[in-house]
């Protein structure tokens, strides 16, 4: 490739793991500004879609007042249509150039990052963990508990996508349960969740995630239950009476009457590479280790 030509780089389009990876542009390049730009409109773009403020201008107006399509280093914005009622439009990120190690890179947004690394669309991207136990991590009897474990059972034959490294922008999917199910001193654990039978409740969307972090083996004798729509999940597990659900501080889940037990993986944005792609690059191995390079405990030789 040309020294000019810039590499790509797929990234969410808005929420907290968009604002990791410009956290993380920040941290490498000279546009700690305008990643700090960006995540505030965002923020405030949010607010106007879930109508907690009132908007100065249509959208449309704020779109081109957000824009400058004089500077190409100037970050892009386009509408998307929102889920929520009525379907609102929504501005999201679109694009953004910085320059990394001396090397012109453009952050891209997507729907879905990590099938654009999937699909060979791009070299490095930036999408959720869990996407990768959902979606590519192989079912063993022995279930994965850290990132680092995750490209080991990656099947080379599916995918060519590898994590690379975490931003730490870390929640955790956690073991739940009413005490009085717990035997008195016992732990609530991995081996707790194997000796068990009975059913544990669960987001219907992390029934492959759940197998792949606990195991085949340990699930033997439980059965997924999951919340209805109209539920809060914490409230369905003090209902069933163990549980997995993701977790920042635990508050909700003891407002339910909830002990919270271990820690089963942890969810958070993370650097991927696909590798066939990336041997492309002369220069992406240099953008990969600038990314990468804060010695995140997560990290992962590739």
């Amino acid at each position: 490739m040309s020294q000019t030509e810039a590499i790509r780089v797929a990234v969410p389009r808005k929420g907290r793991p968009l604002e990791a990876v410009l956290e993380r542009v920040a941290d490498v390049s000279d546009r700690s500004a305008q990643a700090d730009e960006i995540i505030s409109t965002l923020r405030h773009e949010k607010a106007i879609t879930k109508g907690q403020t009132a908007p100065a201008a249509d959208v449309y107006q704020r779109l081109a007042t957000y824009s400058d399509l004089d500077d190409d280093y100037a970050p892009e914005y386009t509408l998307l249509r929102d889920q929520r009622e009525g379907m609102p439009r929504r501005i999201v990120f679109d694009s953004l150039t910085v320059d990394i190690a001396g090397i012109p890179v453009q952050f891209v947004g997507r729907e879905e990052p990590f099938r654009a690394l999937r699909t060979h669309e791009f070299a490095l991207g930036f999408d959720s963990a869990d996407l990768v136990l959902e979606e590519v991590v192989e079912l063993e009897p022995e279930g994965v508990e850290s990132i680092s474990d995750v490209n080991a059972r990656i099947d080379p034959m599916n995918t060519d996508v590898r994590v690379v490294s975490g931003l730490g922008d870390t929640v955790y999917h956690t073991l739940m349960a009413r005490p009085e199910i717990l035997p008195p001193g016992a732990a609530l654990d991995r081996e707790f969740v194997a000796d068990y039978e009975g059913r544990l409740c669960i987001s219907p969307r992390y029934e492959r995630l759940v197998e792949a972090v606990l195991g085949t083996r340990p699930l033997e004798n439980i059965t997924f239950a999951y919340p209805d729509d109209d539920r809060e999940e914490e409230a369905a597990i003090a209902d069933v009476g163990l549980g997995v659900y993701l977790t920042m501080t635990g508050s909700t889940a003891r407002d339910h009457g909830l002990i919270l037990g271990e820690h089963l993986f942890p969810s958070e944005t993370v650097l991927m590479e696909n590798v066939t792609e990336a041997r492309l690059l002369d220069a992406a191995d240099r953008v990969r280790e600038a990314l990468a390079a804060d010695g995140h405990e997560t990290e992962i030789a590739v």
